[in-house]
């Protein structure tokens, strides 16, 4: 494997994605697992309630949906586009199952005697619209966020690293919130509560992402030491229709 050494470093940079193929990664596996928990949570258990803090209502997964792109940001920068697209991959299979499961397991009449059904259906049943726009904005949004942070990497020279969380987060949540909205809402709201509730989600995610940023460099900052790498995206094919890394 072609590498050398950043300065001052034991991270050896990889400008070409082929010479990771016989890297052994310690961490790439419980970084995917965190990355479909959150997605698969946010979705799930945060989706279906409303809150109100200060006189402001939002839905409460938009507290930890976000955190699916900070770890999106994570893994791109540590270990490039193509593993982090895999990933993307992984989650957009892992929501789709989840939201099968759940209209099966709604769509299953009742015991006799279980009083649940209507609460079960309260919480799991599931829009099939607004699933569809969930999912399809899903993948569109993590990948941009991906494509972004990776093209800055290689544009930074690797420097600068909270311009490219918080620059690719600005992209990747804008595709996600101009998607999901209005494919989901449109016509149910009025364009009026579409748009406001789309650009006050959006400046919230992008707003979180922003407080996060110190985390996020030391999680990267970490995973790039144990894992001995510092990947460059130069020769990435980034079809987002493939899932080879």
């Amino acid at each position: 494997m072609t590498t050398r050494k950043n300065a001052d470093s034991d991270v050896s940079r990889i400008d070409h994605t082929a010479e990771l193929s016989t890297h052994r990664f310690k961490y790439y596996d419980f970084a995917m697992a965190a990355f479909v928990a959150v997605l698969i949570c946010s979705n799930l258990i945060g989706a279906a309630k409303l809150s109100q803090l200060w006189g402001f209502t939002f839905g409460a997964g938009v507290l930890f949906f976000p955190i699916s792109y900070v770890l999106g940001d994570i893994l791109t920068e540590v270990y490039g586009y193509a593993r982090a697209r895999r990933v993307v991959w992984a989650g957009f299979g892992a929501v789709a199952f989840m939201a099968f499961m759940s209209w099966a397991v709604v769509s299953l009449p009742a015991a006799p005697g279980w009083g649940g059904q209507g609460a079960y259906e309260d919480v799991f049943g599931l829009t099939p619209r607004i699933v569809l726009a969930s999912i399809i904005a899903f993948w569109a949004g993590e990948l941009s966020n991906a494509y972004v942070m990776a093209r800055m990497k290689v544009i930074t020279r690797g420097k600068h690293l909270w311009t490219r969380t918080i620059g690719s987060t600005v992209v990747g949540q804008g595709v996600d919130s101009l998607i999901f909205y209005p494919l989901a809402f449109l016509g149910i709201w009025t364009p009026t509560q579409v748009a406001t509730v789309l650009v006050t989600n959006y400046v919230l995610k992008v707003a979180w992402e922003a407080v996060l940023t110190p985390v996020t460099y030391r999680v990267v900052g970490f995973l790039k030491r144990v894992e001995g790498v510092d990947v460059y995206d130069k020769d990435t094919n980034f079809t987002p229709f493939s899932i080879r890394s």
